[in-house]
């Protein structure tokens, strides 16, 4: 079993002798997308890589050794869903979920994004396709929560509002989810990521659902959009130039999520300027109980910017499961979030903790 005493980590507590320190729930998806940083109207060459936002998340822990599982589900006999499963397989994660037959040539598919990096001042532009989605049917009554919960034990488990708004039935399953984690001793980790797709003709369910699953959450992360959208919290001040009245005003807008949600310990945010498609400035605010972490933003060069988020909170999310300070935990998943900005996958694949201390540092020469 992995963790073999409790762990006191600051403000966190994690349950001992689980298997897994990592899960998450997810609809898997395929990306499409031009070779060469060119857009998509103009190509014909394209490169396909499975992904989905929370196990852009998870891989940071798979790729440096922690056990991770997914829950999701697949469409049954398709060669989209054995790639799916053989991309999982290679980035260390276990998965289950149920096996969705496809029906007609118009039933049920796994989705697609089809997306280009974009280059200089030519922006990336992404396209997503979901008609069909086999995810919108995670249901709980596929998953044997007491098996997974209790007897296998998970230390953290990671949600997101891309999940947890993409139909009536996945909603509903990260809500029963979250609620056997926190009855479980479980961590929740709780990443808004509003979507105003998603969203549409659905404002006041998705509020209240989010509003219990944030109010069970150990971790909360979001954007400005995110906090106000999703949960109704006052965004930053406006007026005030510069980086430091910048920062303040995430600061207050942070203080009055811990005011309506204080039943968590951590909350974040990450910071981003778009200079050019291939240099971002980055940075991070991170409050631990009643302790910042701030890391002013500085800046980053940018292959392919998508899952530069997802890198962040699964670094942060590491850092915790190992037990470090919690100065540590914003350092690491600023680190790993600039790491995943590096790679044509959504996702960061480090080597190890040196390469991803060494991007924190600035050091960029070469290992030998």
């Amino acid at each position: 079993m992995y963790g073999s005493n409790k762990l006191k980590i600051m403000s966190i507590e994690l349950r001992k002798d689980c298997k897994y320190a990592l899960m998450v729930a997810t609809s898997m998806g395929i990306r499409i997308t031009p070779v060469n940083g060119q857009p998509v109207h103009s190509s014909k060459f394209f490169e396909m890589q499975a992904t989905s936002a929370e196990t852009n998340v998870a891989s940071v822990s798979s790729y440096l050794g922690l056990p991770v599982k997914v829950l999701t589900t697949f469409v049954k006999d398709s060669p989209i869903a054995q790639l799916i499963k053989a991309d999982l397989r290679s980035r260390n994660m276990d998965y289950e979920g149920p096996e969705v037959a496809q029906g007609d040539p118009w039933g049920y598919r796994h989705q697609f994004n089809i997306a280009d990096s974009g280059f200089g001042s030519r922006g990336p532009r992404v396209l997503n396709d979901r008609a069909g989605e086999v995810g919108r049917t995670l249901n709980v009554k596929d998953f044997d929560l007491e098996r997974i919960f209790e007897k296998e034990g998970v230390q953290i488990l990671h949600l997101s509002g891309l999940i947890g708004a993409l139909s009536p039935e996945t909603s509903n399953f990260c809500l029963q989810l979250a609620r056997y984690a926190k009855k479980t001793g479980t961590r929740i980790s709780f990443d808004l990521n509003y979507r105003a797709s998603f969203w549409k003709g659905r404002d006041k369910e998705l509020r209240e659902i989010f509003t219990e699953i944030a109010s069970v959450s150990d971790i909360l992360i979001g954007n400005e959009e995110d906090f106000q959208l999703c949960l109704g919290i006052k965004g930053p001040e406006a007026g005030g130039k510069g980086i430091e009245a910048e920062v303040e005003g995430f600061k207050a807008m942070i203080g009055r999520v811990k005011q309506a949600f204080p039943n968590a310990s951590v909350y974040a945010t990450t910071l981003r300027q778009v200079i050019s498609a291939n240099e971002h400035l980055w940075g991070a605010i991170m409050l631990d109980g009643n302790t910042w972490n701030v890391i002013e933003p500085r800046k980053i060069n940018v292959l392919d910017r998508i899952g530069g988020g997802d890198g962040f909170v699964g670094g942060m999310l590491y850092a915790i499961l190992k037990g470090w300070e919690s100065e540590k935990w914003a350092q690491f998943g600023w680190a790993t979030g600039a790491l995943a900005t590096t790679f044509l996958t959504d996702y960061a694949q480090p080597a190890d903790e040196e390469q991803v201390w060494s991007i924190w540092g600035g050091n960029a020469r070469v290992k030998r």
